[in-house]
């Protein structure tokens, strides 16, 4: 019998699932105060190679200046260190 026929087969590849571009609240120190920060200015600052579904914020680090983010997904400790510093998310559809 061939190997590849003896060997168990395992596991699911979702053909389907969303890859989003990861950015962390401590990288959007390099924007000015009331700056509003979407998809373009992330990929202009260097922040994000390749927009692939999109944009997702998770809440690593601090931040001490209020800003707005536009983005597509966005953990929850990131809106609350967002709105904490005086901030605001917007979630793209």
């Amino acid at each position: 019998m061939p190997l590849q026929r003896r060997v168990p087969k395992r596991g699911f590849t979702n053909i389907f699932k969303k890859h989003y571009a990861i950015i962390n609240i401590q990288d959007l120190a390099a924007f000015q105060v009331q700056t509003v920060i979407g998809p373009q200015q992330l990929m202009e600052a260097g922040l994000v190679k390749k927009l692939q579904a999109g944009v997702k914020l998770l809440g690593d680090g601090e931040i001490d200046r209020p800003l707005t983010v536009r983005v597509h997904k966005a953990s929850a400790s990131a809106v609350q260190k967002i709105q904490a510093a005086g901030g605001q998310v917007e979630i793209i559809s």
